[in-house]
C-alpha cells in the first residue's frame, strides 16, 4: 500500500505561482512511475507531468510544458509540482498518482495504470 497526501492548493491570480506537494508514504518500489493529475467540474481526469521515482525522467502535457515543473525529494518522500504562469483554465482539482510496478514511459498519462491516487488538493485561478 502507498499513501499520498497532497497540499500547497490555493487561490491565486492569472500569472501566479503555486507549489504543489505530495508526500508519499507506506511501500515505496525503487521502480515507480509518479505522475500529477487534475480534474475541472464536469471534464474527465487529464495528466499533466510524471517522472520516474529516482530518475530524471520527465514527462509533460503540451498544456502545461515550459510552465509546470515536476520534481523530487526523495529524502523526503515528497513530490512536488512547481506551477508558474497560472492561466485561469488551470483551475482544477490536483491529484498525485503512483504507479508502484514500473517506470513511466510512452504511456506515463494512462490514468489506469496508476496504483494509487491522494485526495486532491484544489487550484483556482482567477482573471
Amino acid at each position: 500500500q502507498v499513501q499520498l497526501v497532497e497540499s500547497g492548493g490555493g487561490s491565486v491570480q492569472a500569472g501566479g505561482s503555486l507549489r504543489l506537494s505530495c508526500v508519499a508514504s507506506g511501500y515505496m518500489n525503487t521502480r515507480m512511475c509518479l505522475g500529477w493529475f487534475r480534474q475541472a467540474p464536469g471534464k474527465g481526469r487529464e495528466a499533466i507531468a510524471a517522472l520516474n521515482r529516482g530518475g530524471e525522467s520527465t514527462y509533460y502535457a503540451d498544456s502545461v510544458k515550459g510552465r509546470f515543473t515536476i520534481s523530487q525529494d526523495n529524502s523526503k518522500n515528497t513530490l512536488y509540482l512547481q506551477m508558474d504562469s497560472l492561466k485561469p483554465e488551470d483551475t482544477s482539482m490536483y491529484y498525485c498518482a503512483a504507479d508502484r510496478h514500473r517506470w513511466c514511459g510512452t504511456d506515463w498519462y494512462g490514468e489506469r495504470r496508476y496504483d494509487y491516487w491522494g485526495q486532491g488538493t484544489q487550484v483556482t485561478v482567477s482573471s
